[in-house]
C-alpha cells in the first residue's frame, strides 16, 4: 500500500467501501447537522461524549481499501488453508450444500432479517422455516418438542445438563457424563458445571451406579465418539429407576437409520445439524438442536426459543415465538439460561435440507454413508486389519500397529484421519465420499493391496443393513412439507414465498434499538462461501489452517486496537457466550489469587437484560445498582453497594453507552469505584457502534469487553444468528482466556472451553475482518459519528411529537434513543404495541418495544441508513401521532381504529365486507410511499396467549382445521405448503 502515494490519484481504488456503507452523503450530513444547530460532526461528538474519555488520534487498522483489491488479497491468504479430505468426525462432517439453498438462502440478503422475530406478523416466512426445522428434529429424535436451535453441540449439552438439574425433584447437584462422548462436549459441560458448582462425574455409563452415586441426569453419545452403536435402553431404565433423566447427544443423520433417542427412552436429545447441508466452516456457525418429551414441565424448561402455532386477530393460523416470557433478558437474574438467540440462519438451512431431500432422500444419504463405512470395514478385514466395533454408522475405530505412520501416510495422500491412541485411528465417512475416496483410504491402510480390492465384491459381502434392535422402525418426516419440494422449481417458489413473508433490510429500515441492524455488504459475505474457509475441519492439523491463523491474527489485532485492550479470544460464538466468558475469565483471575469467594456481580438497572442471566450462569450473585431519573448509574448507590460487598465483589457489568442511549459522564469514576473495592469491570460491548474510533473501553477502565460481531462488525443477524461474541481483555486477564481439549489455544491458565470449536464460528469471521479493512481507521470513525448523527437527527425531528426519555448531560443521545409512549395509554388507550403494529402498515419494522423501559420504543438507525429513509420513518411516526390525536379528539372509537386493529392484511382490506369507521385506504395505504411498494403483513395481529394455551410446536397436518373463529375461505394449513 505504501506505493499508492506515488501513483496518480485517478489510479487509486475507486471501489472504496465506506461511502457505500455510510448512508448520508456530505450534503445530507450538512443539512442534518444544521437541523441540530451544529456545523460539524466533531462538534456533535463534543456534545455527546464526555471529554474525559475521548481518545487522541485514531485507532490504527490501516487505510480504507478497495473491495476488489482487498478480496484478492484475502483470497491469497485463504489459499494458505490446505483443504484436505477430513474423515476426523467428532461431530463435524463433509456435506453437500444444495445449490438451491446456498444461492437462495445463505447468499441472499432477503434472509438476513431482524435479530428477533418479536413482530411475528412480518416474520412469518422465517418462523415457518424454523417450524419446519423443529418438526424435522422432533421426528428424527422421537421427542415431540424441539427448540429453534442452540449454538453448538457442546453448549447444547451444557444447557441440557442445567435443564436436568432444574427438573430434578430431589434437588441433586450432580450430573454424569459418559467418557465416550466427544472430548469437546465433555470439556464444554465441565466448564459450565464448574462455574455453577455442579459435581460432574465422567466415567463408564455401563458401570455407573445411579443408586450409589445419585445424579440429576446422564449424558451419552449416540453413536459413541469412536463410532460404536450402543443400546442405551438399559441405561435409561436404570437412570429412570433412580430418578435421573437421560440426555442423548445424537448424530442427526444417523437417526434416519437408527432407533431414535425417544425410542431408547431418552428425556432430552441434543446434537448438531451441521451435516444437514451446512459447511464445516472450521467449526461453525452450525445450529445445534435440543428436543424433549411432550410434557409441559419439560417444555417450559427448554433453553432458547420455540416457534409455535397460534392464531391472528381474524382467527386464522399464525406463527410466533411460543412462551415468550422465557426470553432471558426479560427474566434477568431469574433466568434459567443466558441464551438470547442462536443460529437461526443455519437452522433454516438445515430444515430446508431435510425438506429438499425428504425422508427417502435422507435415508438414501444415510444409507450411502453407512454403506461406505461397511465397505471400508470389509476391505480392512481383507487386509488383516480390524475395526474395533462390529456395530457402527459412519465411523470406525481401526486397530493398527503404528497409528502415527498411518496418519502420516494419510496426510501424504491428502487425507486427515483421527488420532485415537498409539494403536488405533478413527475414520468417519460422510455424504461426499466417492468410490475413489474409498480406494484411497484402502491404499492408506493396505498399500497397493488395498487399492486393488474390488469395491463391488466388497459390497456383496459387507453388512450394509443396520441389524435389529438398532435399526429404526416406522416412518419419519411424514408431513407434506418433507414430500413436496424435491424439484427445483417448487423449492425456489417456496423459498421465494417464505422470503416475501419476512420484512428484511431489502424492504426497509429496521430500527431495532440495541440490535444494530446495519448493512452487511456483499463483498463482506463473499468469502464465507469460499471452499478454503467453508470446507475446513475444525480439528485439522494447524499447519493446514495457516490462512485462518493469519485471519485470526489480523482480526484479533484490530479488535484489540479498537477496544484499547491487549488480548482477544474469538471462541465465544454469541454475545451471550461473550458475556459468560468474560465473567468466567474474571472468576478465574480471582481464584488464581486465592479470592474465589469473590462472587458478587454488580449490575445497574440500565444494563442489557442478558447481563444478569450471564452472571447467574457464571455462578455469581447479582446485586442491582440503581439509576437516577436521568437514566445514569447512581454513583452514590454504586459506592454503597461496592463498599457493602467489598470483600466479595467480583465484577461490575456495565453497558456503555447505557441501554438508555446516553454516554454517562461518570464512567471513569464508576470503573475506579469498582477497582478500588477489588472488583473488575466487565463492559458489555453491544453498544460499541457508538464508540468505535472515538473512545476505547480499555482506556477509561474496562478490564473485559465482549464484542458483538453480528452488530458493530457487520455479521448478518440471520433472524437470530449466527452471532459471534469474542472478548478483549487486559494483559492481566490474558492467561485465563478459553482453551480447547483438541486444538491448543487460549491462555496458560485457561478457564476451559466455552464453545465446541477452538475459534467458535470461525467461518463468519472473514465478514468482520473485511468490514474493518474496507472501512479503515477513518471510515470506522466516521461510521460511528454518523450513527450518532442519525440518532440525534431523528430524535430532534420526533421530539415535538413524542417525549425522548433520556438525554446526555448536553442534551444529546448516543446512537439510539427512547421514545416514551406511556402518556398515550391514558389519553387515547393506545399502547406501545399498537404503535409497533401500525408501523407495519407504513412498511416498517418497529423499533425495540418496551425495552429497557416498558411502554416505550427504542430507536437505533445505525450509520447505514440514508437521510431519506430516516425521514420516511420519522414521517411514519409523526403520522401515527396524528392518528393518536384523532383518537384523543374522538374521531375514531377506542375499540375500533387503525392502531388497535393493525396490521391490516391484503385479504382483510380486499374482502367484500368492511365495517370499520376508517377507510380501507387509511388502513392499508396511510402514506404515499406504500403506493409505490407495499409490504403486506402475512397475518393480522397474532394472539400470543392463545398459542401458549394451545401449544403446538411442529407443522400441523395440512388437513388440520383452522383455529376456532377463523374466517371462511382462509387457508387452513399453518405452513404455506
Amino acid at each position: 500500500m505504501s506505493g499508492q502515494a506515488k501513483i496518480p490519484p485517478f489510479l487509486q481504488p475507486h471501489d472504496t467501501f465506506a461511502r457505500r456503507h455510510i448512508g448520508p452523503d456530505e450534503e445530507d450530513v450538512r443539512e442534518m447537522l444544521s437541523t441540530l444547530g451544529l456545523d460539524s460532526l466533531e462538534a456533535l461528538v463534543e456534545e455527546t461524549l464526555p471529554a474525559g474519555i475521548r481518545m487522541q488520534g485514531e485507532i490504527e487498522v490501516g487505510p480504507p481499501r478497495g473491495e476488489r483489491e482487498l478480496l484478492a488479497e484475502l483470497h491469497q491468504s485463504a489459499r494458505r488453508n490446505r483443504v484436505m479430505r477430513s474423515y476426523i468426525g467428532m461431530g463435524y462432517s463433509g456435506t453437500i450444500v444444495p445449490p438451491v439453498i446456498a444461492r437462495n438462502v445463505l447468499e441472499n440478503p432477503g434472509w438476513y432479517t431482524q435479530y428477533t422475530p418479536y413482530q411475528a406478523e412480518i416474520s412469518q416466512g422465517r418462523l415457518e422455516a424454523l417450524l419446519v426445522f423443529q418438526t424435522a428434529i422432533a421426528e428424527l429424535t422421537g421427542l415431540p418438542i424441539a427448540n429453534a436451535s442452540l449454538l453448538d453441540e457442546a453448549t447444547a449439552a451444557a444447557e441440557a445438563m442445567t435443564m436436568c438439574l432444574r427438573l430434578d425433584k430431589g434437588g441433586r447437584e450432580a450430573f454424569f457424563v459418559s467418557e465416550r462422548c466427544h472430548p469437546q462436549t465433555i470439556a464444554g459441560v465441565e466448564a459450565r458445571a464448574r462455574a455453577l458448582g455442579i459435581e460432574l462425574l465422567v466415567g463408564s455409563h455401563e458401570e455407573h451406579d445411579f443408586a450409589a452415586q445419585p445424579v440429576a441426569g446422564a449424558l451419552v453419545q449416540y453413536p459413541a465418539t469412536d463410532g460404536e452403536i450402543l443400546d442405551y435402553a438399559p441405561l435409561t431404565e436404570r437412570a429412570h429407576a433412580a430418578g435421573a433423566l437421560v440426555v442423548v447427544a445424537a448424530d442427526l443423520l444417523s437417526l434416519a437409520l437408527l432407533r431414535s433417542p425417544g425410542e431408547l427412552g431418552a428425556d432430552v436429545a441434543v446434537g448438531s445439524t451441521q451435516r444437514f447441508g451446512v459447511p464445516m466452516g472450521y467449526g461453525g456457525p452450525h445450529a445445534a438442536f435440543l428436543a424433549t418429551r411432550d410434557d409441559k414441565r419439560f417444555a417450559r424448561q427448554i433453553p432458547g426459543r420455540i416457534i409455535g402455532v397460534s392464531r391472528d386477530r381474524l382467527g386464522n393460523p399464525a406463527l410466533r415465538m411460543a412462551l415468550q416470557t422465557r426470553e432471558q433478558h426479560i427474566r434477568r437474574e431469574k433466568a434459567t439460561s443466558n441464551i438470547c438467540t442462536a443460529q437461526v440462519l443455519l437452522a433454516i438451512m438445515a430444515g430446508l435440507y431435510a425438506a429438499w431431500h425428504g425422508p427417502e432422500g435422507l435415508a438414501e444419504i444415510a444409507g450411502r454413508v453407512h454403506g461406505s463405512a461397511a465397505l471400508l470395514a470389509e476391505g480392512l478385514s481383507r487386509l488383516g486389519l480390524r475395526a474395533s466395533h462390529p456395530l457402527f454408522f459412519d465411523s470406525l475405530r481401526v486397530e493398527v500397529e503404528d497409528a502415527e505412520a498411518v496418519l502420516e501416510r494419510a496426510r501424504q495422500s491428502g487425507i486427515n484421519l483421527r488420532p485415537l491412541d498409539a494403536g488405533a485411528v478413527g475414520v468417519a465417512l460422510d455424504e461426499t465420499v466417492s468410490a475413489e475416496d474409498l480406494r484411497d483410504l484402502l491404499e492408506v491402510f493396505g498399500g497397493a493391496a488395498g487399492r486393488e480390492l474390488d469395491l463391488a465384491e466388497l459390497a456383496e459381502s459387507a453388512r450394509l443393513e443396520i441389524p435389529a434392535p438398532h435399526a429404526r422402525a416406522g416412518a419419519c418426516l411424514e408431513h407434506e412439507v418433507f414430500r413436496r419440494y424435491h424439484g427445483e422449481h417448487e423449492m425456489v417458489r417456496w423459498l421465494h414465498r417464505l422470503e416475501s413473508r419476512d420484512l428484511s433490510l431489502t424492504t426497509s429500515m429496521i430500527p431495532l434499538g440495541s440490535c444494530t441492524m446495519k448493512l452487511t455488504g456483499t463483498s463482506e459475505m463473499l468469502p464465507v462461501s469460499w471452499p478454503e474457509y467453508a470446507e475446513l475441519h475444525p480439528f485439522a492439523p494447524l499447519e493446514q489452517a495457516q490462512g485462518y491463523r493469519e485471519l485470526f491474527d489480523r482480526l484479533e489485532g484490530a479488535l484489540a486496537e479498537a477496544t484499547g485492550l491487549q488480548a482477544v479470544s474469538l471462541q465465544p460464538n454469541a454475545g451471550s457466550q461473550g458475556e459468560l466468558t468474560g465473567l468466567l475469565v474474571i472468576r478465574a483471575r480471582h481464584e488464581s489469587r486465592g479470592e474465589g469467594h469473590r462472587r458478587v456481580c454488580l449490575i445497574p438497572t440500565s444494563a442489557h437484560g442478558t447481563n444478569p442471566a450471564s452472571a447467574i450462569m457464571a455462578g455469581m450473585r447479582v446485586v442491582t445498582v440503581a439509576c437516577d431519573r436521568d437514566g445514569n448509574i447512581d454513583v452514590a448507590d454504586l459506592r454503597e453497594r461496592a463498599d457493602e460487598h467489598r470483600g466479595e465483589l467480583a465484577a461490575l457489568m456495565v453497558t456503555y453507552p447505557s441501554t438508555h442511549g446516553v454516554f454517562e459522564e461518570a464512567i471513569r469514576e464508576i470503573c475506579e469505584v469498582v477497582h478500588e473495592a477489588g472488583g473488575l469491570v466487565y463492559l458489555d460491548g453491544a453498544n460499541l457502534n457508538a464508540q468505535l474510533g472515538l473512545t476505547r473501553p480499555g482506556d477509561y477502565g474496562a478490564d473485559v469487553c465482549h464484542l458483538n460481531l453480528h452488530k458493530t462488525f457487520a455479521i448478518p443477524h440471520g433472524g437470530g444468528g449466527p452471532g459471534m461474541g469474542p472478548i478483549a481483555v487486559t494483559s492481566e486477564l490474558a492467561p485465563f482466556l478459553p482453551g480447547h481439549p483438541v486444538i491448543e489455544t487460549g491462555g496458560e491458565q485457561s478457564l476451559g472451553c466455552v464453545a465446541a470449536a477452538p475459534w467458535g464460528s470461525a467461518g463468519v469471521l472473514p465478514i468482520s475482518w473485511v468490514y474493518m479493512a474496507l472501512m479503515g481507521s477513518e471510515g470506522l470513525r466516521r461510521a460511528t459519528q454518523v450513527a450518532i448523527l442519525n440518532a440525534n437527527y431523528m430524535a430532534a425531528r420526533l421530539a415535538e411529537h413524542y417525549p425522548v426519555l433520556y438525554r446526555g448531560a448536553r442534551g444529546r443521545v448516543a446512537h439510539e434513543f427512547i421514545l416514551d409512549l406511556r402518556p398515550f395509554e391514558k389519553s387515547a388507550h393506545i399502547k406501545g404495541e399498537d404503535v409497533a403494529k401500525r408501523l407495519m402498515d407504513y412498511g416498517f419494522h418497529a423499533p425495540t418495544m418496551s425495552f429497557p423501559v416498558a411502554g416505550t420504543l427504542m430507536v437505533e438507525p445505525t450509520e447505514s441508513e440514508p437521510r431519506a429513509e430516516l425521514d420516511r420513518l420519522c414521517d411514519a411516526l409523526i403520522a401515527i401521532r396524528g392518528e393518536i390525536r384523532s383518537l384523543e379528539e374522538g374521531r375514531w372509537p377506542a375499540e375500533d381504529n387503525p392502531l388497535v386493529n393493525a396490521p391490516h392484511t391484503a385479504a382483510e382490506v380486499s374482502a367484500s365486507e368492511w365495517s370499520h369507521p376508517y377507510t380501507r385506504e387509511e388502513a392499508a395505504f396511510p402514506a404515499p410511499w406504500v403506493r409505490g411498494h407495499k409490504f403486506w403483513p402475512a397475518v393480522a395481529r397474532v394472539d400470543n396467549g392463545w398459542g401458549d394455551r394451545n401449544l403446538v410446536t411442529s407443522c400441523p397436518p395440512v388437513s388440520a382445521e383452522a383455529p376456532e373463529g377463523a374466517k371462511r375461505g382462509r387457508p387452513a394449513a399453518t405452513v404455506s405448503s
